[in-house]
């Protein structure tokens, strides 16, 4: 048997009513927003297509690259699986707000510092992972980075740099913490 499509209210002539939407609201980067969005869309697009913070980047979309990574309440998430509604009320940061160029965030230094990219599409992933674990308190040996950095990946294999950039400042704080 053969399927015919459901005629729509567009393919009768008419015009499709738009999808529903409400209002969620997020602090993102220190600033509240009210972001009126469809159920179904996830933080990634909230903070890409509608709070317009195109440093979160869109790698696989099924949580398997990590460019996706934001810290959600100081804890890692990939953002490309988890949907903005769930999130109503939550401190959302991303690379937007960890540093800005002219004061850089001690990790972007590091990666700086440490060749830590090569093209740069997994940086920001990268870098908000690390201040994830960080602020867990997971990470001390570089097995234990590498083992809680392994869900962020790097195509351009510049793993060498990432480990040594986060065991710096992992290093610094463990420093500034027994002083």
């Amino acid at each position: 048997m053969i399927q015919q499509p459901i005629p729509s209210a567009a393919s009768a002539g008419g015009v499709a009513a738009p999808p529903p939407t409400s209002p969620v609201h997020l602090t993102i980067n220190g600033q509240q927003h009210t972001l009126q969005i469809a159920p179904w869309t996830t933080l990634l697009d909230a903070l890409r297509e509608y709070a317009g913070l195109t440093g979160t980047k869109k790698g696989c979309d099924h949580g398997q690259c990590g460019a996706c990574t934001v810290l959600v309440n100081g804890k890692r998430v990939n953002s490309c699986l988890t949907l903005a509604v769930m999130h109503d009320d939550d401190d959302i940061t991303t690379i937007e707000g960890l540093g800005t160029p002219e004061a850089m965030h001690p990790l972007q230094q590091a990666f700086v510092d440490h060749d830590a990219f090569q093209c740069g599409y997994c940086t920001p992933g990268q870098i908000c992972s690390a201040q994830g674990l960080i602020n867990e308190g997971k990470a001390h040996t570089e097995d234990e980075i590498r083992e809680h950095m392994s869900g962020n990946l790097c195509r351009c294999g510049a793993y060498v740099g990432i480990l040594n950039a986060v065991k710096e400042v992992v290093d610094k704080g463990s420093n500034e913490v027994r002083k």
